[in-house]
């Protein structure tokens, strides 16, 4: 079971499972953003059930989970601008949502949860990279509710023998994304033919990882049996420097006669975020050691994938809000 399985994550956690020997794959998703075009694929195949339902509505999600033996919990809402207007709505959906996922999987004997978590937990880089022992002090609404998240995991694993195990994302990445990060206002502004935009000095740095990598790593851990209450990284081990970054775009989509410009705003202007981050790198050994995670996809390449997709579902990625 995939809860949030009609997003961007989600769904290609879907796709990955498919390759494999199982009997059936529940979407648990409410369709508030995810998209039933994110599922195109994964519809031709006769083991994929969707049902339509939200992590907020226990009932549901328990009678749901009762025909499930795994779930990766998927769902949240995962915009962090959102969160600071919304910090109710953010702890509902990422705290509340989590723990009725906990509560109906001890319930229904599930065998083992795999929790979304995120690299937001760690706040502003006391070091790089970031490893799972770094300080943990989030500073943004969203930050706070995934760690809440992660901690409840833990709960479970330790009093209740639930099987839990927690992956903290970096910046995720390749087709299906919605709109509203950097990448992806940097690619629809060069695909329209306009400057990509750099706030500050473009210095800051991101750790991306091609969402086909994440799949993956949540296969791993669904066959790991011997991890159970652990957290673990999950990025590239690489930062990429914003800077940089809009120059591969603009390099990737063949548009050389473009420029980057260089912009200041307040905080909440042209959608800059408050305590930004400068950098997000993570320390990802654990992964590699404990669940043999190592990274697929390079960045050149997931790049070239990802802004081919833009290209040709631009019209359906435009309107994409946050997963919710």
């Amino acid at each position: 079971m995939v809860t949030g399985g009609a997003g961007f994550i989600g769904s290609h956690i879907v796709d990955e499972l498919l390759k494999y020997d199982v009997k059936r794959v529940i979407v648990y998703d409410n369709f508030s953003s995810g998209k039933i075009e994110n599922l195109r694929e994964a519809l031709r195949d006769p083991r994929v059930r969707i049902v339509r339902g939200s992590v907020l509505n226990i009932r549901r999600l328990m009678r749901v989970v009762k025909a499930a033996d795994v779930i990766s919990h998927q769902a949240a809402q995962l915009e962090i601008i959102s969160a600071i207007m919304n910090p109710d709505r953010d702890l509902r959906i990422n705290i509340q949502g989590t723990l009725n996922v906990l509560k109906c999987a001890l319930k229904c004997g599930i065998k083992k949860v795999i929790y979304a978590s995120s690299a937001a937990v760690y706040g502003q880089a006391q070091y790089l990279p970031q490893d799972e022992n770094h300080p943990l002090r989030p500073h943004w609404p969203y930050g706070v509710s995934k760690l809440a998240g992660e901690r409840y995991c833990i709960m479970y694993s330790e009093l209740y023998n639930l099987d839990t195990i927690s992956l903290r994302y970096g910046i995720v990445y390749g087709p299906r994304e919605w709109y509203g990060r950097v990448l992806t206002i940097f690619t629809k502004r060069v695909l329209d033919g306009q400057p990509p935009i750099i706030f500050g000095d473009g210095t800051q740095t991101r750790d991306f990882i091609h969402v086909k990598d994440v799949a993956r790593i949540n296969i791993l851990a669904m066959e790991n049996d011997d991890v159970s209450g652990e957290v673990f990284n999950v990025g590239s081990g690489v930062g990429i420097r914003i800077k940089d970054l809009a120059y591969k775009v603009i390099k990737t989509a063949g548009r050389d006669d473009i420029e980057p410009i260089y912009a200041d705003p307040k905080p909440f202007e042209m959608g800059r975020k408050p305590g930004e981050l400068q950098h997000l790198v993570l320390d990802i050994k654990k992964a590699q050691k404990m669940l043999g995670f190592k990274p697929s996809i390079d960045f050149d390449e997931g790049l070239r994938e990802y802004i081919e997709w833009a290209r040709k579902w631009k019209d359906v990625w435009w309107r994409g809000e946050p997963r919710v």
